[in-house]
């Protein structure tokens, strides 16, 4: 069979009977695959966390002369008297050259319960489905889609800073009040409102390579489920709540978990000896805390309720069914 085919071939129904909604039909198969979904996101969720406590640790050995500089400059400023103004751009620097580690680890635990919960969905279909996780490519649909999705509003950041940022040292190249300075400073929201849309759009994609379809022809069949008036609406309505659970998830575990914070800070500063070190370990602890138990809670949820709408939804006509 030929990519294109496979492409655009009908997505059979999901079920015998009656059709339900997507949301109950998603929470049905929840349901009845607990026991499965259950076991695969503690294991993926859990080898995740381990994995990311050790890139975390090999970051901040990397980094560690800079933590040692950060120290001795206290030192030094305290011994003169003379005020310290702390500068972490060099952290921050590491920090971007290190993101895409941590940006592919959440993208194979995502992609390996995309798999496992399209699977569970298939469970009563007569589809035929690859009976092998194929990580390959659905970590190259995450990659692409996120190239597509994120390229536009970074060259837009760096556009408008670099035209209308406050660069102390030379003259901005755009007069302030202006009508293109407005416009310049304007373009990373403007870009960011087209990433999102962009983002709705693919966000089939994963489910689609669970489906047997390979990385491109998954980005094209969920642009075209998505364009449609039934598929955009219906992807917009399980999205916004989905993206509000998620930072409620989030910012509540946070929350619960800043105790960690000064716990985990003396525990690092008292091995080390490095106040700044401490504090960071500190900063990061609630976070990554946040982030794990956000995706244990929500990424099988929503991952069952796009491999449902990806089963509803045809590639070129618009579905009919209620939410």
């Amino acid at each position: 069979m030929s990519r294109t085919a496979q492409d655009d071939r009908p997505v059979p129904p999901t079920g015998d009977g009656p059709r339900r909604g997507i949301v109950p039909t998603a929470f049905g198969v929840l349901r009845r695959h607990r026991a499965q979904l259950a076991g695969a996101t503690v294991r993926v969720v859990g080898l995740s966390g381990l994995v990311w406590l050790l890139l975390t640790a090999a970051v901040f050995a990397l980094s560690w002369q800079l933590f040692t500089t950060m120290r001795n400059r206290v030192l030094y400023y305290h011994y003169n008297e003379d005020p310290y103004l702390h500068d972490h751009s060099d952290l921050v620097l590491v920090a971007l050259w290190t993101l895409p580690l941590f940006l592919l680890l959440l993208g194979t635990g995502s992609a390996t319960l995309q798999w496992v919960c399209s699977r569970a969905v298939a469970a009563g279909t007569d589809e035929r489905r690859p009976e092998r996780p194929r990580l390959r490519p659905m970590l190259t649909v995450y990659l692409l889609r996120g190239f597509i999705v994120w390229t536009l509003p970074l060259v837009a950041y760096e556009v408008a800073h670099r035209l209308t940022g406050s660069q102390l040292d030379t003259p901005l190249p755009l007069e302030r009040d202006s009508w293109a300075y407005a416009f310049v400073s304007n373009l990373p929201l403007a870009a960011l409102v087209v990433a999102a849309v962009l983002r709705l759009a693919l966000a089939l994609a994963p489910a689609a390579v669970a489906d047997g379809l390979g990385a491109r022809a998954a980005l094209r069949r969920s642009w075209r489920q998505t364009t449609t008036l039934a598929g955009s609406v219906r992807v917009l309505a399980l999205a916004v709540p989905l993206a509000v659970v998620v930072a409620a998830v989030l910012r509540l575990v946070v929350q619960v978990a800043l105790p960690l914070r000064p716990a985990v800070r003396g525990l690092v500063e008292g091995a080390t000896g490095n106040f700044f070190a401490g504090y960071y370990a500190g900063l990061l602890a609630p976070v990554i805390v946040g982030i794990l138990c956000a995706a244990a809670l929500v990424l099988p949820v929503s991952c069952t309720v796009l491999a449902v709408l990806h089963d509803r939804l045809p590639a070129r006509s618009p579905a009919s069914n209620a939410l």
